[in-house]
């Protein structure tokens, strides 16, 4: 296999709400009416946007009835078998508890059947809302102590990538992730799979998990491995902790985006530090309440984060787990922003200018956002 940096890329209101496994609808050519309001006119704009996801969880991605089809498969698990049954599963009490539940649904990952279905599902779900691209955060490590042989995951993956790709017009690439729950056991598995394995689809090196009691300075021979080995920087930092976490993923772990952020807005100094370095916040409005994280959208710092010019991303974390899709976020971030078409299109092409698309498929994918945008009846 080739190694991993930047292989190119082909052409290819406030409460969250619940989502199915039923289609987006593809409403490019067919613009809305004069009678429809304008929040469901933005809402039929954003359904059919070229967009690029950012911080987005391969186990997290599983739809309802996925979930269900593993649960029913493996009898012993404690997730129910009815997909209407999930909605309550899928409530947390708090970040732990969220948690808890994750690694729930990651031990119905068992053989590489399942994290071949899995990828190629979530690939299906990204197509509906016309997602190009995604860098889809995995966590090799929950497979292989669970005794899925590292080569046969890495080739579930790709495998399923390249059917994406070829079928879907759906562009994954892979971040490989540290569980910080797990410590430098799971640290040095994590790392040596994506340096001794480098899948082809593999650009970035990440670290999620749980902040608290989780110091991020205790990664750092592993990230820099992972760089040294060509892989970009991107942890999880300041979602549940403050932002001294933010600055330790910048100073220690070399960080060239951050994953939520979150707490960052609670200091100016990182805010222009960010803004300044040109550093993205991949932003999961949903996400961080769903988790507590953050007390209710309209407390959401995403606003102060672009008041002070970082440049952020919208993304969906868990989508389903947390009752929403990418296009949700993206309506979500319209209302806090206040954002019209042509808001909504320069945060698509925020997402393509953080990505690590080579020059030529960002470019292609910023001019279809463009041509998309430009053709859209304004009001």
């Amino acid at each position: 296999m080739t190694g991993p940096c930047r292989p190119a890329c082909t052409e290819p209101p406030c409460a969250p709400r619940r989502t199915t496994d039923r289609a987006t609808p593809d409403r490019r050519h067919a613009p809305p009416t004069d009678q429809e309001d304008p929040l469901s006119d933005l809402d039929a704009f954003i359904a059919g946007l070229p967009k690029a996801e950012l911080h987005v969880h391969h186990v997290g991605s599983a739809s309802p009835r996925i979930v269900a089809e593993l649960a029913a498969r493996h009898p012993d698990s404690t997730v129910p078998t009815d997909p209407e049954a999930l909605a309550d599963y899928f409530t947390f009490r708090d970040f732990a508890h969220f948690i808890e539940v994750y690694l729930s649904v990651v031990d119905l990952i068992r053989d590489a059947e399942d994290i071949r279905l899995l990828t190629y599902e979530v690939a299906r779900d990204m197509a509906r809302q016309q997602i190009r691209y995604a860098e889809l955060t995995v966590t090799p490590f929950s497979s292989t102590r669970r005794g899925i042989p590292d080569a046969a995951f890495v080739e579930a993956i790709e495998d399923a990538r390249k059917a994406a790709e070829a079928e879907l017009g759906v562009v994954l690439r892979w971040c490989f992730d540290i569980p910080g729950e797990a410590g430098l056991e799971s640290a040095e598995e994590t790392t040596r799979i994506a340096c001794d394995l480098q899948p082809e689809g593999l650009v970035s090196f990440g670290l999620g998990g749980p902040e608290i009691g989780v110091p991020r300075p205790q990664f750092k021979p592993y990230f820099d491995r992972a760089i040294a080995a060509g892989l970009h920087s991107v942890p999880h930092a300041g979602e549940t902790t403050g932002p001294g976490t933010v600055w330790d993923a910048l100073n220690d772990l070399r960080a060239e985006r951050i994953g939520h952020g979150t707490s960052a807005a609670q200091d100016p100094k990182l805010l222009a530090h960010l803004a300044e370095h040109r550093i993205p916040l991949e932003v999961c409005p949903t996400s961080n309440i769903a988790t507590r994280a953050v007390r209710t959208l309209e407390e959401h710092p995403v606003k102060a984060m672009v008041d002070a010019g970082v440049l952020i991303t919208i993304n969906s974390d868990d989508p389903p787990m947390f009752g929403t899709d990418l296009n949700t976020e993206y309506s979500i971030a319209a209302r806090l922003l206040g954002l019209d078409t042509h808001g909504v299109a320069a945060l698509a092409k925020n997402a393509v200018e953080a990505s690590f698309m080579d020059t030529p498929a960002k470019s292609r994918l910023t001019a279809e956002i463009d041509t998309y945008t430009a053709s859209w009846p304004t009001s």
